[in-house]
């Protein structure tokens, strides 16, 4: 599995208009399912996200994950939101031609399951998570805090 994580102020989704997610300072994880992951492909990469440390410590350095944040504040306010949004194209292949594949993506059915498997794991863990809706047209806006952008990627286990 792959998440695109980007440390934000705030950062919120719409669909047909409507608000359907947001968060203030946190994570916003733009995560797509590939080709055989699994559930624990999921659970792999939700620790790593929530362990994933992007946030400054009181000497500035980056050693605090959004999971420490915990109702603490950062400078900007309580910080610690996840609002996780599903994005196949990020399974793109990109080796070839001008137009992208999306061969290496999961099926929109496994895709689903695990995003959904994905987002239950997350709030059981962590007090604040927000999405997206899946396979839905969505506008995504941001407020990036740095900008800190990171890519995070599971493979899965051989069989």
């Amino acid at each position: 599995m792959i998440a695109l994580i980007q440390r934000v102020l705030e950062a919120a989704v719409t669909v047909d208009g409507r608000i359907v997610g947001a968060i203030g300072p946190g994570l916003l994880a733009l995560v797509c399912a590939e080709r055989g992951d699994t559930e624990a492909s999921a659970d792999k990469l939700l620790a790593k996200l929530l362990a994933y440390r992007v946030f400054s410590d009181e000497a500035g350095k980056m050693n605090r994950s959004v999971s420490s944040l915990d109702g603490k504040t950062d400078g900007t306010g309580t910080a610690g939101g996840l609002l996780l949004v599903s994005q196949f194209t990020l399974a793109a292949d990109t080796n070839s031609g001008t137009r992208p594949s999306f061969t290496p993506a999961a099926s929109p059915a496994d895709g689903k399951r695990l995003f959904d498997h994905f987002v239950a794991q997350a709030r059981a863990r962590h007090p604040i998570v927000e999405t997206g809706e899946f396979g839905a047209h969505m506008r995504v806006s941001l407020v990036n805090d740095g900008p800190v952008t990171f890519w995070l990627q599971t493979r899965p286990e051989a069989a």
